[in-house]
């Protein structure tokens, strides 16, 4: 496994294709795994093993998963990545979640969100990158403004939380506005 890794001032990132998943969950220990990943429960690493065992990527839509490791600490606090990574059509969606609490509010999400956004456009030749927030969740909104997404409209009823179901909001960023942004 080579895994492909990216620097910020404060993170280093660590690339997983579908390809090392396969082999972490082929090759290593449920413990190792565990440790590999920065799994931080029984249920993290419950929800990464079915992934697994269901396939990670079907004939046009790809992932690259990026593990965030704090620099000081050597932690990994969080993820960040490009899923649904349509090749055909050039486009994905981002995701991310800072999993340790420590690590909120402190700008490291927004370091990793512009350096996957510019991964995406420089190095896959993306054309659209995508991102779906619910509607309350302030801190990715401002992320996403921060990085300067369009908000394309709402996605009704599009996700369910505690039997309840909620709205989410679709917003994007193509390629000839990231690369206008130096102009």
């Amino acid at each position: 496994m080579n895994l492909l890794t990216l620097e910020t001032n404060r993170l280093i990132l660590r690339g997983l294709s579908p390809e090392d998943m396969k082999y972490i969950f082929n090759n290593l220990s449920k413990s190792r795994i565990k440790e590999v990943l920065g799994h931080r429960s029984e249920a993290d690493y419950l929800k990464e093993e079915q992934k697994h065992i269901n396939g990670y990527s079907s004939y046009n839509r790809r992932f690259i998963l990026f593990l965030l490791t704090d620099k000081e600490s050597g932690a990994i606090i969080g993820r960040c990545g490009l899923h649904n990574w349509n090749t055909g059509h050039k486009r994905a969606e981002i995701g991310y979640v800072m999993e340790d609490e420590n690590f909120k509010k402190k700008g490291l999400m927004s370091e990793a969100v512009k350096t996957i956004i510019d991964y995406g456009f420089k190095e896959l030749k993306l054309n659209r990158i995508e991102a779906i927030v619910g509607i309350g969740n302030v801190p990715s909104l401002k992320i996403l403004e921060k990085n300067n997404f369009t908000k394309e409209g709402i996605l009704r009823q599009h996700f369910c939380v505690a039997d309840k179901y909620e709205d989410s909001a679709l917003f994007s960023i193509l390629s000839d506005e990231y690369n206008s942004k130096d102009d």
